[in-house]
């Protein structure tokens, strides 16, 4: 009978000791974490662009990377990692540690490459933190003055468009670009019809409409601006909601009868799901002193770009609307990369 009630009770000796113990440390093991995030950043962070050197995310990506940096009084150090319109780093950035130190410029293609690539390795909505909405990137239709002199509002050319035998042809940056899917769901909510020709890449597609080639283009305002400055192409609609102080007298794809009509592509801040909320919000609060700088929003729209400062909570309803939205266009027209 001792022997039995011995056999017993020991095993639940330990357990309360051991549960005792778990408990005492517990308050260290939080007080620890909370210490770790008080101290950060007490290393270089990583913001991780998806796309090369030299374009409108890169540039955006370096003017607030640089700012960020002075601010944290840390090296902010920008790895560029392109490749499937920026799957391969999101996919990359995915799997960091959720640690505050890597860090991603998201830009629409990236959001949206889930949709187009059967193997993307991520979820744009559940994969991440949101972090802060940085710039709006807004896009053009352009035209071909010499191939169409009479052209000169988005009125004029859905009427080429509808007089032709044979569909208009326009260009993109590429099949899924975000030039793409705007000028497919233009013609979606107009009731008219343009044959889609993609290009690899904005400055190819930018050539062959100057070219003649190709008489129309949905183009990031970035690569067409100087073009349509120097008279080579000719503006005829914005996609924002708003017009753009780049081209004042341009009026909107809304103003010109499409109610509703918003296609703006942009750039946002994201980290990988579960980076601490205090390091999010440090970051968030961070980057909207950036771009309330007039230094910081003059340099971003020399690069064809608007600052354009969202929280997390407003980016993250932001790309669930986005990624719905273009999702569903992309599977009603049955777009898919090439």
């Amino acid at each position: 009978m001792t022997f039995s009630t011995i056999s017993r009770t020991a095993p639940l000796a330990r357990f309360t000791r051991r549960a005792a113990l778990a408990l005492a440390a517990a308050p260290l093991l939080i007080g620890s974490a909370m210490a770790q995030q008080a101290a950060w950043p007490d290393k270089m962070v990583k913001l991780v662009v998806p796309f090369p050197a030299g374009g409108p995310t890169d540039t955006a990506s370096r003017i607030v990377g640089q700012k960020l940096g002075e601010r944290l009084k840390q090296t902010v150090l920008i790895e560029n990692k392109a490749g499937a319109s920026g799957s391969i780093a999101a996919a990359q950035v995915s799997k960091s540690p959720a640690d505050g130190y890597t860090l991603m410029m998201l830009a629409t293609p990236t959001m949206l490459a889930p949709h187009l690539y059967k193997k993307a390795g991520y979820d744009t909505v559940k994969d991440f933190t949101p972090v802060a909405t940085v710039y709006d990137l807004p896009i053009v239709v352009v035209v071909n003055p010499k191939l169409l002199p009479d052209v000169t509002d988005l009125k004029g050319l859905i009427a080429n468009a509808k007089a032709q035998k044979t569909p208009l042809n326009y260009t993109s940056s590429g099949a899924g670009s975000f030039g793409h899917l705007s000028m497919e769901l233009l013609k979606q909510m107009a009731s008219f019809d343009m044959q889609h020709v993609p290009y690899k890449g904005g400055v190819p597609a930018i050539t062959d409409t100057i070219g003649g080639q190709v008489p129309v283009m949905y183009a990031d305002l970035v690569a067409a601006l100087p073009h349509i400055q120097a008279g080579k192409l000719r503006a005829i609609a914005v996609g924002s909601p708003q017009r753009v102080t780049m081209l004042p007298d341009v009026k909107t794809i809304a103003e010109q009868g499409i109610k509703g009509y918003d296609a703006v592509s942009w750039g946002g801040l994201l980290a990988p799901l579960g980076t601490p909320k205090a390091v999010v919000d440090r970051i968030a609060n961070e980057v909207q002193q950036i771009l309330a700088e007039k230094e910081v929003q003059d340099k971003l729209l020399n690069a064809g770009a608007i600052a354009h400062f969202q929280t997390p909570a407003q980016l993250g309803q932001r790309v669930q609307q986005d990624y719905t939205r273009w999702g569903q266009l992309i599977r009603d027209k049955g777009i898919a990369t090439e």
